[in-house]
């Protein structure tokens, strides 16, 4: 039987009093959540609130890439901090406090757009017109799923928490797991009434329109989850792919440069992205990624391209995008894998390239064009459409000077799902996607037990002893130590 959460679960499904620091409402709308949200103003406020979450949670600044690239064939961890080598490594433990601290972030998130759905429905005031107050609901389920969505394909089975409540009731704050079926389904119900309520654009400005949610945004996790559920649904998947395209938003692909520029943010490729400002509303996450000519500092940096990536690029003939992923420089620390010796000319993790002191303002996409018609690819080749798969990719391949899929690319339909699956890697690497590609086309055992990569201090390959285990991430041990029924 399904089993829903009514609790507020901040910070790791504690209650409301214990997680003030990260239930952080007061600061954004000068309100509290006793004061009830009655007028339009205090309800927007309420919004801002959930929508800030993107920006002050570490996930969104830089662990969405730990959890993803650095955990797979992408990256390694660089750096010196034995958590983050965990990830890398695939030794992560559920005493990890990057767990705890992504697991309470997340949900408290959930928690907030949680509340804005609860108290929107009850504001009375004039001001709140019933159109603004639609768009204020499908924003706040957008915002549900999409975190309900990082939760699941990064832990698996989770527990759903789809009511805003300050209960301390036991028997509501320490709730089960639901299975990875379930919580697909709350996204894709919270999506259709997302897209139900949505419009494909605010207005003319950009800056609002790539900052919150739209249809096409809703549209496009919507592909996304259909096509990662344990059962795939290509031909919905398809259908809102195509919905993306087809918006009146007038999604475009644009120059692959320009994305990752720092001078093109909120651009026709992108759909969503997190809007980093700098200054008090910049990012750190750069600063970990950046050679010391950019980030003006001279420690050792995190997030290292791997050698299977590079030959990935090199293997293509793929320079532009290469380019845009990766710059390489001399440094004076040692690096394991490029160079066991001081000196050695090292990558760096680029598509990210302003440090700006700890306060960038480089945005992080959390959804671009290329992304969905690779999407739309992966289901037109899942309905055995390959032509039709080929030609979406070439689309991709051709706007940065590569030729068409081969003939011997379509041969057949797991050839064809490889061809799209090297694509992703190319097209998404330091983009937060790589891991959840591999685990969706069923390759992550695969593609991590026959990794060659050699530890230079012993000439050594290094062994990531990967099995089905270590596909999902372990639940937070404060969380386990929390609520004894999530086994």
């Amino acid at each position: 039987m399904k089993k829903y959460i009514n609790t507020i679960i901040v910070c790791g499904l504690m209650t409301m009093t214990s997680c003030n620091d990260f239930l952080d409402l007061e600061p954004i709308s000068e309100e509290t959540t006793e004061v009830g949200y009655d007028n339009a103003g205090q309800i927007e406020a309420a919004l801002t609130g959930a929508y800030e979450s993107f920006q002050s949670s570490q996930y969104y600044a830089w662990d969405k890439v730990m959890f993803q690239d650095i955990r797979s064939d992408n990256h390694y961890a660089g750096g010196d901090n034995p958590e983050i080598f965990q990830f890398d490594w695939l030794t992560v433990t559920p005493t990890n406090s990057r767990l705890f601290e992504d697991w309470s972030n997340i949900y408290n998130a959930i928690a907030k757009a949680n509340m804005v759905l609860e108290r929107a429905p009850l504001v009375s005031d004039p001001v709140l017109s019933e159109t603004r107050r639609d768009q204020i609901m499908g924003e706040a389920y957008f915002l549900r799923a999409y975190h309900h969505y990082t939760l699941v394909t990064s832990w698996g089975d989770v527990p759903i928490m789809d009511k805003f409540t300050s209960s301390t009731d036991p028997s509501e704050i320490r709730p089960v797991k639901n299975t990875q079926e379930e919580v697909y389904d709350q996204i894709i119900t919270d999506l259709d009434l997302a897209i139900s309520l949505l419009p494909d654009t605010y207005g003319s400005d950009a800056s609002v329109n790539k900052a919150r949610a739209t249809a096409g945004a809703a549209h496009a996790l919507a592909a996304k989850a259909y096509l990662q559920r344990p059962v795939k649904d290509y031909a919905s998947a398809l259908s809102h792919a195509e919905a993306v395209e087809a918006s009146a938003a007038g999604y475009r692909l644009i120059n692959y440069e320009h994305l990752f520029d720092g001078n093109h943010y909120n651009n026709d490729e992108s759909i969503m992205e997190v809007q980093f400002l700098g200054g008090a509303e910049g990012t750190w996450g750069p600063q970990m990624h950046l050679p010391p000519s950019i980030s003006g500092d001279t420690w050792r940096k995190f997030t290292t391209p791997s050698h299977n990536l590079i030959d990935a690029y090199n293997a293509e003939g793929d320079a532009t995008r290469l380019n845009a992923a990766v710059i390489f420089e001399t440094v004076s620390w040692v690096d394991e894998f490029w160079g066991n010796a001081t000196g050695s000319s090292i990558p760096f993790a680029y598509k990210w390239k302003n440090a700006d002191g700890w306060a960038s303002a480089d945005r992080f996409y959390l959804f671009r064009l290329g992304d969905i018609i690779l999407l739309k690819a992966e289901a037109l080749a899942g309905l055995d459409r390959l032509s039709e798969a080929a030609q979406e990719v070439n689309k991709i391949r051709n706007r940065v000077g590569l030729a068409n899929l081969t003939a011997a690319d379509q041969a057949s339909q797991s050839v064809m799902m490889s061809a799209i699956l090297k694509e992703r890697r190319l097209e998404l690497a330091q983009e937060g996607q790589r891991w959840d590609d591999l685990v969706r086309f069923g390759e992550v055992v695969n593609t991590m037990s026959s990794l060659v990569e050699i530890d230079l201090r012993t000439g050594q390959p290094f062994d990531y002893a990967m099995d089905d285990s270590k596909i999902y991430l372990p639940i937070p041990q404060e969380e386990l130590d929390r609520n004894p029924n999530l086994k």
